[in-house]
């Protein structure tokens, strides 16, 4: 009896304990030692987190004003070093909370006061955050638009020189993660207040017509009317994987939506709410234990994603083989294999397989 109490005791301290982080995760512990080249965190419950070596020197700016019981979040680079420790990095957690940020300010339509630091025949460079980005001089509003009557780009240039120095408002309408650019406009900070009375004209459910003008890696803004935008998450595009939401969709393409949150002046739309969710009819289908065949069609951290119809997939878990390089080896991309379904549930949407031999 006794030892059937420790082992249910052991169970659920188990079951309860945290998941340890892995290789890409964003953690947050307090700094307990500092010294010429290292850094260590305290991650309780799972060790100590080390920033050093080349992390070390590529944060530097950041390493300048942290000290010991400052509490830092940084991205896990490594689980296990040969020390034991946590490989920690703090220039990759910066970056990943900058984007982030970058993407809220997307979303909200922030208004940001910058500095005009320079400009060329098509615009204005602006930067925030340490990114760069560009202001298209047809962004720009009508006080500050070079008003040149031949169109000559050396006297557009000359007029938009006079901006240089000059503190401007404006908002984030593009990002591009890969080289770390932004694009903004001023037009779009004129908009705020008229979007917020707008929205609320809108409940949950409306079905609307609109044009997309602008599509960014989270999803695609739609114009529903004069006034107003709205943004289709990329979740809420398809049913299927979407990679790209500008491979879906094309600026100035009209489309249909329907409203799915109307909240703090804004609207939240959806594409693939107004079709058919294709796991209520897999549901009827399909089950544990099914022998069915599949299309690999991504990869992520925890392994392949597997399609076995248009808009239903499921995970073939990495630790079915003995490392991410074998999975990649037995299934490629864009190929057909036979699995097992090892978990089906319709209504959350989730699935397991395992490869078939």
């Amino acid at each position: 009896m006794e030892k059937e109490l420790e082992n249910t005791l052991m169970d659920n301290l188990v079951a309860e304990s945290p998941n340890p982080p892995k290789e890409g995760d964003m953690v947050e512990g307090t700094v307990v030692a500092i010294d010429k080249s290292s850094i260590y965190i305290d991650l309780p419950p799972f060790g100590t987190g080390i920033i050093y070596g080349r992390e070390y020197i590529m944060a530097r700016d950041i390493v300048r004003k942290i000290h010991v019981g400052d509490s830092v979040t940084a991205k896990v680079v490594d689980t296990k070093n040969e020390e034991g420790y946590l490989e920690l990095s703090l220039k990759e957690a910066k970056q990943a909370l900058i984007w982030g940020e970058v993407e809220e300010a997307i979303k909200k339509k922030t208004p940001l006061e910058l500095v005009i630091q320079d400009a060329n025949k098509g615009g204005l460079l602006l930067n925030w955050q340490g990114l760069q980005g560009f202001l298209p001089a047809s962004q720009l509003k009508t006080e500050h638009y070079p008003r040149v009557t031949d169109g000559d780009k050396m006297k557009i240039l000359e007029e938009l020189r006079k901006l240089v120095g000059e503190k401007i408002v404006v908002s984030v309408i593009g990002a591009t993660p890969d080289d770390g650019k932004l694009v903004f406009s001023e037009k779009d900070v004129e908009k705020a207040e008229t979007t917020a009375e707008e929205a609320e004209k809108y409940e949950v459910g409306d079905v609307l017509e609109g044009e997309v003008t602008g599509a960014v890696d989270f999803g695609v803004f739609v114009k529903v009317n004069e006034n107003l935008e709205g943004l289709v998450h990329i979740s809420e595009l398809d049913w299927s994987l979407v990679e790209d939401p500008r491979q879906h969709v094309q600026v100035g393409e009209k489309v249909k939506v329907k409203v799915i949150e109307v909240k703090d002046g804004k609207v939240s739309l959806s594409m693939k709410a107004l079709t058919e969710n294709p796991w209520h009819e897999a549901g009827k289908k399909y089950k544990k234990g099914d022998k069915i065949k599949g299309v690999v069609i991504k990869y992520n951290n925890h392994g392949a994603l597997v399609s076995i119809e248009e808009g239903v997939a499921g995970l073939v878990h990495v630790s079915d083989f003995e490392n991410q390089d074998k999975l990649k080896e037995t299934l490629e991309l864009g190929k057909v294999y036979d699995f097992e379904i090892t978990l089906f549930d319709a209504k959350e949407q989730k699935m397991t397989l395992a490869h078939r031999v």
